[in-house]
């Protein structure tokens, strides 16, 4: 269920910001951190290789990409106690700042290494 309930803020984070919420937004840890941006990288790449311009050394990220943006959302919520809107304005927010300021090849490229290893910890390729 919370997998179907998060699909739709994965779309949302690769494309638009959400406003912000209401709610205090949770401090993270540094892993919980790297997980949000991480998530959000995924999120840019799928929308973009969804797209048709695949990002260069991205694998396809369709399935395994949205199955760790709904784990690390799910886990964030359970670690934190936010709301399922507080941590899909996380993501929107992350997502948004690898967006702003051009150079989105360059950011996305330097964040693929580690989270492509995240991504394997986390969701193992079948």
């Amino acid at each position: 269920m919370i997998f179907t309930l998060l699909i739709p803020i994965f779309a949302l984070a690769a494309q638009v910001p959400l406003q912000s919420a209401e709610a205090p937004q949770p401090v993270l840890t540094l892993e919980q951190e790297t997980a949000v941006r991480c998530g959000a990288a995924f999120a840019v790449v799928s929308a973009e290789q969804m797209r048709g311009s695949a990002a260069a050394g991205w694998p396809a990220l369709g399935t395994r990409g949205r199955e760790y943006f709904v784990r690390t959302g799910a886990r964030l919520m359970d670690e934190t106690g936010a709301t399922r809107p507080v941590i899909g304005a996380l993501f929107a927010r992350s997502a948004a700042e690898l967006r702003a300021g051009g150079n989105l090849k360059a950011k996305l490229e330097s964040l693929r290494k580690p989270c492509l290893l995240l991504l394997d910890l986390t969701i193992p390729v079948p």
